[in-house]
């Protein structure tokens, strides 16, 4: 088994998840006691929030570079960085290893594909719905990509902000949020990506009527299937 790196805590409440669908997953697969061989380095989210809110995108990812190295001196053989909004740093943090960054996109557009879906509609804080990191990423992979319009935008932006990385699963929250999805459906999506880790917490699958791709958890099993492939 090859150790994986994660670099998570942002929010705690998505990196978990991503620790227990790898942790399960392994057991799943080898049986027994078996589990993840993991490293974590798990920040203090309120720092990194400001460095978002700031858009000191440079800071975080010297932060997020400098961190991923020392996972990989640890002896990580893949860094995982555990949140959407992140990976707009994410080419700097790959820069800064010797060792793949498995990116979150990839194992998103792969699962669509899969499913046969061509047109996701994309729910994600502010910078991932508004900035092109992921958008275009998906998009090389063949996919178009929709997002909510205005004031959908905020609503989807604010309740994981307020809600979400604070703990708080609300049930008027996931009506909005459905209610969102209706709309992107009906304009045209054939697919939705959840492309904030901590949406998993509020949206299942079972909640919507199209093929649904929780993007934490399609990351964390893509980190499983190279921790075992080693």
């Amino acid at each position: 088994m090859r150790t994986v790196g994660l670099l998570g805590g942002m929010s705690w409440e998505s990196s978990l998840e991503y620790e227990r669908v790898i942790n399960t997953e392994v057991r799943r697969r080898l049986g027994g006691s078996h589990s993840g061989d993991l490293l974590v380095r798990s920040y203090d989210f309120a720092a990194v929030e400001r460095l978002q809110a700031d858009g000191d995108w440079e800071a975080a990812g010297r932060l997020l570079a400098a961190d991923a190295r020392r996972l990989a001196q640890a002896g990580a053989a893949a860094v995982v960085l555990c949140t959407n909004t992140m990976h707009l740093v994410a080419d700097v943090v790959a820069a800064a290893v010797d060792v793949p960054l498995l990116h979150i996109a990839d194992a998103t557009a792969a699962a669509a594909h899969d499913a046969g879906v061509r047109r996701v509609a994309l729910l994600g804080t502010r910078v991932t719905m508004e900035r092109d990191f992921l958008v275009s990423r998906l998009a090389r992979s063949g996919l178009e990509v929709v997002v909510p319009d205005e004031p959908d935008r905020t609503t989807v932006h604010e309740v994981i902000y307020r809600e979400l990385v604070r703990g708080v699963v609300d049930d008027g929250s996931r009506a909005a949020y459905l209610e969102v999805v209706e709309r992107l459906v009906a304009a045209g999506a054939d697919g939705v990506v959840a492309g904030c880790t901590e949406i998993e917490l509020l949206v299942g699958p079972e909640d919507v009527a199209v093929p649904y791709f929780p993007t934490a958890r399609l990351h964390a099993l893509a980190a499983v299937e190279f921790m075992l492939s080693g």
